[in-house]
Formats: structure tokens, C-alpha cells, sequence
């Protein structure tokens, strides 16, 4: 089985848009603010934007099983207050249990949290209860930076976090750290502040005793960990001068990084540099890098053809495949058994 455990609803029906439209146009005048119940999106939609496009694409490429969460871009989280925040996330978390209950074979949650700048993430948790309890999610989707590439949160490491860990804990879940739209001119959202995030997120970590406090705490560093793999040894060096113990040791049983990486040199230099046992299979398809590489004439997110072509064996290709996710996802494995998988 191939999980890929990264994907977003990039691709829902224009209505979600163009109500979330209406929301945002509508703060200054709260009168004005559609209501919930104005957004009608019928199964015979949802199955269309997901037969065209994700599932298709699944197909073609060999895939089976994706963990889909809400477009990461859309969470906007610096945009409006809680309140804001709280109703979309429902929205959108509303719309991926929905897919996974027609596409049960394919599709399986994961959450985004209603974070807002400046807002105790606690606020989170009864959505977070919600959609582990209700619709099933496997894992979150934890933007660290919700003021939009202003970064006036605290690290990951702070203890104004821990309410979100300690759900985590109690669920078994894991958390994918994920930025949403940067409002910051010097960062462009997906070239950018994506990458900027996941390698801010392993060097707070780094620098943090977080895992000493939470031993079975996960975290999924996604678009291959940023710059982390590339400049292991910097990273390496860093942790010894600061008296930490060494990386894999501090942070390896707790991190992880998927293989959104668009090319075949930088699947390479992740499994020549991560181990193979921190590596879970990604494409975040239909996503930031959608055309086609002229160099190769295949699609750059396309990331199966990489991970084939890379210099493993068929253990380590299963690992990154499957088992590493039914291991770091605990509730997804339980899903597939509950299957027959």
C-alpha cells in the first residue's frame, strides 16, 4: 500500500471560496456575515472536485490512501479573530470528513485548528475533540506561526503549546507543522515562508527540551524538512555547541519529514541523510508545484517516480511507503485494520 500523508482539499467547489469571500469581506460589519447554513455544497459536488482531480491523479500514479486535511493556504489564521477562525475551520474540517466518508478507500482526516494570533490555543481543543471523536482524524495540521509571516507567537518549545500536546498525547496523534498564507511581502507563501517554517520548527525544537516533557510527542516536518537534510551538518554542529545531545538521539524519535521534494537529486540527498525510519511518503499533490517538469515530462509533485528511482532497498521503499505512517499515525494503522487492511 502507498500512503501518501500529505494532502489538501485544494480542489473544493468555488462556492466554499466564494462564501469564505463574504466572511472575510464581512468583518468590519459583522451584520453582514453569512451564515453557516448559506453554504451548500451537495455530495454529487464533493465526489466531482475529488474524482477529476485528487483521486484521478491517485490512480495514475499508484497511490492509495491519502490523509487529507483543509487547503493549508486557506487557513489564514491572522485573519479576523477566533471566532472567525472557528467557523471556518468547521467549515473546512466539515468538508474532508465528508470526502472520507465517500471515498472511505482513499481518503482519511486530519484536522486544522482554529488558532488565531494572540489567542490561548487551548481555545483549539473542542475542535480538535471534535473532529478525533466525531469524524475520525488521524492527525493535525499545527500552523506555529498563525500571525502570517510575522512570527509573534511564541517557539514551539513554550509551555503556552502544551494544552495542544497534551490532546495530542492523549489521542495518539501526531502533528504535521504547517504555515498557512503569508501576509508578509518579504516571504511568498509557498517558495518561502513553507520552508522558512519547517526548518524554524526542527531548530525551536532543537534548541528545546519539549520532548524530555512529552516522550511520545510527534511532529511531521513536511516539504522534506526545509533545509533541514541539506544542512544536517550545520544542525549537527549547532546541537554539539550548544551541550545537546546529539540529534538523533534528541529529536529523531519524535520528527519526522515527508517527501514533498520536487525533484530526484533532493529525494537522493533525504535518504541518503534522514533515516529511512523518519521518512514517510508525500506529495501534497494538486498543490504548491503543479505543472510539469520540462526536464523530465512528468508531473514535479509526482513524488512515487522519485522515491523508485532513489538508491533503496524494497524494506526502506516500504517503509517510507507504509509502514513509517501506520507507525507515526497510530489511528490511521487502526482505521486500515478496521478495513481489512
Amino acid at each position: 500500500m502507498i500512503i501518501d500523508i500529505h494532502g489538501h482539499y485544494t480542489t473544493a467547489p468555488k462556492s466554499l471560496e466564494a462564501w469564505r469571500n463574504r466572511q472575510i469581506a464581512s468583518l468590519g460589519n459583522p451584520a453582514e456575515a453569512p451564515k453557516v447554513s448559506e453554504l451548500n455544497i451537495s455530495d454529487d459536488e464533493l465526489r466531482e472536485s475529488i474524482e477529476t482531480n485528487q483521486l484521478r491523479l491517485m490512480k495514475e500514479r499508484g497511490l492509495d490512501l491519502t490523509v487529507f486535511s483543509p487547503r493549508a493556504s486557506f487557513m489564514a489564521h491572522h485573519i479576523g479573530d477566533f471566532e472567525t477562525s472557528s467557523t471556518w475551520a468547521a467549515i473546512c474540517n466539515e468538508l474532508c470528513y465528508r470526502v472520507s466518508q465517500l471515498f472511505p478507500e482513499h481518503f482519511v482526516p486530519a484536522a486544522m485548528l482554529p488558532q488565531s494570533p494572540g489567542v490561548d490555543v487551548a481555545t483549539c481543543i473542542p475542535e480538535l475533540v471534535k473532529c478525533v471523536e466525531q469524524y475520525g482524524n488521524v492527525a493535525i495540521n499545527l500552523n506555529p506561526d498563525p500571525s502570517g509571516g510575522h512570527w509573534t507567537s511564541p517557539p514551539l518549545s513554550d509551555r503556552s503549546w502544551y494544552p495542544i500536546y497534551e490532546k495530542m498525547v492523549e489521542y495518539d496523534i501526531p502533528a504535521m507543522i504547517h504555515v498557512s498564507t503569508s501576509c508578509n511581502a518579504c516571504f511568498h507563501t509557498t517558495g518561502a515562508h513553507y520552508l522558512n517554517a519547517d526548518t524554524t520548527a526542527f531548530m525551536q525544537c532543537l534548541t528545546s527540551d519539549l520532548f524530555k516533557d512529552f516522550p511520545t510527542l510527534r511532529f511531521v516536518i513536511p516539504h522534506g524538512g526545509g533545509a533541514v537534510p541539506y544542512h544536517w551538518g550545520r544542525f549537527r554542529g549547532l546541537a554539539q555547541e550548544m551541550k545537546k545531545p546529539s540529534i538523533e538521539e534528541n529529536l529523531l524519535k519524535n520528527i519526522f519529514f515527508d517527501t514533498c521534494v520536487y525533484h530526484q537529486p533532493g529525494i537522493d540527498l533525504l535518504t541518503q541523510v534522514i533515516p529511512v525510519d523518519n521518512i514517510l511518503f508525500a506529495s501534497e499533490m494538486i498543490g504548491a508545484v503543479r505543472g510539469i517538469d520540462p526536464k523530465t515530462g512528468h508531473y514535479f509533485d509526482d513524488t512515487k517516480r522519485y522515491v523508485e528511482a532513489a538508491s533503496i532497498d524494497p524494506d526502506q521503499r516500504y517503509k517510507i511507503y507504509e509502514g513509517n505512517a501506520r507507525r507515526v499515525y497510530p489511528r490511521l494503522d487502526a482505521t486500515l485494520q478496521a478495513q481489512g487492511r
